[in-house]
């Protein structure tokens, strides 16, 4: 991204000539060049039109259009009728001045939002530009990513852009998601594998099977998020944009009263009504609202850029300020919390057998079947006994399963299959959470493969990162066992938790942890702004309710799940709870901003228009006041755009 725009350049220009101009004319005119006679003042007034309109003719042009179109207060409409009033009065330096110095902040709030918009601009060149489509006769061609249809063959050159979501079909390599999860590391892929859009492909050809349109890809969604985020306004911001609609009215009709009572009221209507001009234009600068209406929601904008580019998606500045008062942390299990699979976790061998042939002789029985529990063990045996020595397999469905490898019989299973099939077996064979898998073979037992769903690395750690960030309370809601869940629970350091719930009895635990924050906030008015917020996390998909009835619902998006993506407020991109501290962090961060930015506006404004109604401040102070408040307010702002 370039320093500055074209249009910033010819705005630097702009301002830079009107300012020259200015300067030599109050040297000029301080030094008695021009006399104090009828003519001079009209040659001085018509010399300081000209810095006034090469700075000023936008401002001048917005506030026709707003009284052509009965828009009236805003901030253009309060310049042009300051900087025009003190041309009546004769203070045509500080009318020029007034105009040249709003501009400069016009400028700094241009050269704010656009930087805060950089700060999300690797998020949204995600878009790919084209898409390589193969034809049936090998040919390719190149074509809109919006022509893309599911089925469609597609082909990615090294460092081009996955243009839609699709299967590896041929080829393999790295591809860099940094833009969906703020990670610098590449994915590997292989043929098999889905790939998701916005992904930049490495250093191989890939053919992928595109899955999806490009309308309905993860791209497309993550696009229309953050287009949308803008519209979902914070408390805060709704705050201020009431407060213009009122402020501004109020003030004009106060200008108006500031300029006609006085005189009125003093009898010497002609000879006062100049000088109560005067300080009704000094009062209208001071009143300009720009730097609550700009700088605020700068900060929430940038606040939600910074959660973007750690691959984290908040879906609007409301949801942000949530953040930042969580008080409680729901958490699903499964694939939140854990890896979502089963792992073997633990082979206990009996006395004369060792773990390798266990693992081994439970694979070789266990590698026709498609169940979960299966599959893991197939996956921990890393010298598989030939299918072709495998026979005579039998399978009972949910108990276990039997089978012949060369001359012995092999049986997996669970404690009634075993007590079925008359084989003896141990009372206590080990004291670690998860699922038995006893195995036998010739009918004596021989060992136990313990297969259990792993908590994901870095879970712990996050979770006491909450914790530190500020969390009172982390809860664990699962439809596993209490013995599963309490040994999960243990590992991870959580010490609350509901096991053997369905859908809806999460929604209940939700909803009564949220009645007892209300209860703790009391009753009146402000009670619910005063509590705290419970989030839940989950996949997005079976904990759908649950996300909706939490105060922020925090999706994983498994690197894009459609389902994360509609369903949830938040959407973690890569998975990493460790993200969560982080947002909260950027959430305060962005609510102190905005708070500061706040109190020292209205306390400025309102001390300078008392001062400015008592004729004490004069232009200069109210251009501070205005043009100088808002600066400091936008730059205040621009913090929440550090990396």
């Amino acid at each position: 991204m370039e320093r500055f725009t074209d249009k910033q350049k010819k705005e630097l220009r702009q301002i830079g000539i009107s300012l020259v101009l200015f300067v030599i004319l109050m040297v000029a005119e301080h030094a008695g060049l021009f006399p104090d006679t009828q003519t001079g003042t009209v040659i001085l007034f018509l010399l300081y039109l000209v810095p006034y309109f090469i700075v000023g003719h936008d401002v001048v042009r917005k506030c026709l259009i707003g009284i052509k179109n009965r828009q009236l207060f805003d901030e253009s409409f309060l310049m042009t009728v300051a900087t025009i009033g003190a041309f009546g009065c004769k203070e045509f330096g500080e009318a020029v001045a007034v105009m040249l110095f709003y501009q400069v902040g016009e400028f700094f709030q241009g050269y704010a939002v656009g930087k805060s918009r950089g700060s999300i601009a690797d998020l949204m060149s995600m878009a790919p530009d084209f898409a390589n489509r193969e034809a049936e006769d090998g040919a390719v061609e190149v074509i809109d990513p919006d022509d893309i249809e599911e089925g469609d063959i597609l082909v990615i050159k090294p460092g081009e852009k996955v243009p839609t979501d699709g299967t590896v079909i041929e080829g393999s390599g790295l591809v860099n998601t940094s833009a969906l999860t703020g990670e610098s590391l590449p994915r590997p892929v292989s043929e098999g594998e889905q790939v998701i859009s916005g992904c930049i492909n490495g250093e191989t050809m890939l053919r992928i099977r595109a899955d999806k349109e490009f309308n309905d890809c993860t791209v497309s969604q993550i696009l229309e998020l953050v287009e949308d985020a803008s519209s979902r306004k914070s408390v805060t911001e709704n705050f201020i944009t009431r407060f213009a609609h009122y402020y501004t009215p109020a003030v004009v009709i106060a200008a108006v009263v500031l300029a006609f009572l006085p005189p009125l009221v003093s009898g010497h209507f002609a000879a006062e009504f100049g000088k109560w001009v005067l300080r009704a234009c000094t009062f209208l600068v001071i009143s300009c609202p720009c730097a609550l209406v700009i700088s605020v929601p700068l900060a929430f904008f940038g606040g939600i850029g910074a959660a973007s580019s750690k691959g984290v998606l908040v879906k609007g500045s409301n949801y942000l300020e949530l953040l930042s008062n969580l008080d409680t942390v729901v958490s699903d299990k499964t694939g939140t919390l854990t890896e979502g699979r089963f792992r073997v976790a633990m082979v206990e061998a009996a006395e004369g057998h060792d773990t390798d042939e266990i693992i081994r002789l439970a694979a070789a029985a266990e590698a026709g079947s498609t169940h979960p529990i299966a599959a893991a063990i197939v996956e921990a045996c890393e010298k598989p006994i030939p299918q072709s020595k495998i026979k005579d397999v039998r399978n009972a469905a949910g108990k276990g399963i039997t089978a012949k490898a060369g001359r012995d019989t092999i049986t997996v299973g669970n404690r009634g299959f075993f007590d079925e099939e008359g084989i003896e077996l141990p009372e206590i064979v080990a004291d670690v959470s998860g699922t038995n898998c006893y195995v036998a073979k010739n009918g004596r037992y021989i060992g136990t493969i313990i297969v259990a769903d792993v908590p994901k690395k870095g879970v712990r750690e996050a979770i006491r990162g909450m914790m530190d960030a500020g969390v009172k309370s982390v809860m664990m809601l699962t439809g596993d066992s209490g013995k599963v869940a309490s040994a999960v629970a243990a590992e991870l350091g959580i010490t609350d938790y509901r096991a053997e719930l369905l859908p809806q009895d999460k929604v209940s635990v939700v909803e009564a942890l949220l009645d007892d924050l209300r209860s703790k906030a009391g009753t009146g008015e402000t009670a619910d702004k005063r509590r705290g917020r419970l989030a839940f996390i989950g996949d997005g998909i079976n904990d759908a309710p649950v996300l909706s009835v939490a105060d922020v619902g925090i999706a994983m998006g498994s690197l894009g799940s459609d389902a994360a993506i509609e369903a949830a407020d938040v959407v973690i991109m890569d998975d990493d709870l460790g993200k969560i501290p982080a947002v909260m962090g950027i959430a305060r961060k962005t609510l102190g901003i905005s708070k500061q930015n706040i109190a020292f506006a209205l306390f400025v404004k309102f001390s300078c228009l008392i001062l400015g109604a008592l004729g004490i401040a004069n232009m200069w102070i109210a251009v501070f006041a205005d043009v100088g408040v808002a600066v400091i307010c936008i730059l205040n702002s621009m913090r929440m755009l550090q990396k």
